[in-house]
């Protein structure tokens, strides 16, 4: 049976469009992240994240960097969005994600862009960084299913989600692909100016496991639906791997696919923090993977 993503049935239903007014309708007092800012975007008030009313991008193009089963044969369709709001100190891409640096897209732009990726042969739309903008990103899909759009959609967050917000996505996103930063409050305080990630986090990913469930994949190994989860080995342990692990495997499932990331290096900020400013070694990384192991999970590394 050929693959039908979520948002189909939603949008003939009349679902989706329902869904559109009610993100739209958070921009007025923005609450799309648990900074909860309360500025009307829809007036020009800036937030934490600094985005505006309308949709800003970075960059689109076929990504071959990604996960295994999202790049798959002729890669993953990304959409990088500036601004975010997170805004960790260690940040790689902190020309786009705190400079805002990238151009200002139409809904419409937006939709034949997604479109054009397809055309690509990409396997899926993977938003990068898609917290502050989960509205206009709903709002431009009704065109972008006109025109033709039929890949799953990649929701590439940090974790630092609004639980309001991910349950309006329930059936409009296909998979998740949250980051699992932290479990350690102290550490996201100080890197990420967010004390409560580590609580926020373990509600969204429970959440987001609830709707998608564990990664599911076609014959050829190309992800389809499911929960796919990022996490950062840094340096002196300062990312909790062994709380993170245990939470996914217990909390979640063993069958959690885990991307256990060893490219973190000493960007942006990162001078600034003695603790973080080197990159991992390699050991610390071979300990990473060990403790995922030993929690249970076995799917991804």
């Amino acid at each position: 049976m050929a693959f039908v993503p979520s948002y189909i049935p939603l949008h003939e239903k009349g679902e989706l469009a329902k869904r559109i007014t009610s993100l739209l309708e958070i921009l007025a007092s923005c609450r799309l992240c648990p900074r909860q800012c309360g500025v009307d975007r829809l007036k020009g008030e800036i937030g934490y994240c600094k985005a505006g009313a309308s949709l800003r991008v970075s960059s689109v193009f076929p990504h071959f960097g990604e996960e295994a089963p999202l790049v798959g044969f002729h890669g993953s369709g990304t959409i990088f969005l500036t601004h975010c709001n997170l805004r960790c100190v260690f940040c790689q891409n902190y020309d786009i994600s705190h400079q805002g640096a990238g151009e200002e897209v139409t809904s419409s732009a937006m939709a034949k862009a997604m479109v054009r990726l397809q055309e690509l042969g990409c396997h899926n739309i993977n938003f990068v960084t898609p917290t502050h903008y989960a509205p206009q990103i709903v709002a431009s899909l009704p065109e972008a299913i006109e025109r033709g759009l039929r890949l799953p959609i990649v929701y590439n967050c940090s974790g630092y989600e609004s639980l309001e917000v991910i349950r309006l996505l329930d059936g409009i996103v296909d998979i998740y692909m949250p980051d699992a930063k932290f479990m350690d409050e102290a550490y996201s305080k100080r890197f990420c100016n967010a004390p409560d990630y580590p609580t926020v986090l373990k509600g969204v990913l429970k959440e987001m496991h609830r709707q998608v469930g564990e990664l599911k994949l076609d014959s050829q190994g190309i992800a389809q639906r499911g929960v796919l989860v990022r996490h950062l080995v840094m340096p002196g342990g300062v990312a909790s791997s062994k709380k993170v692990f245990e939470f996914l495997a217990r909390e979640l499932s063993v069958h959690t696919y885990v991307n256990v990331m060893d490219q973190y290096r000493p960007l942006y900020r990162a001078d600034e923090f003695p603790e973080i400013n080197r990159r991992i070694t390699h050991r610390e990384y071979v300990e990473a993977v060990t403790l995922a192991k030993e929690a249970g999970l076995y799917r991804g590394f």
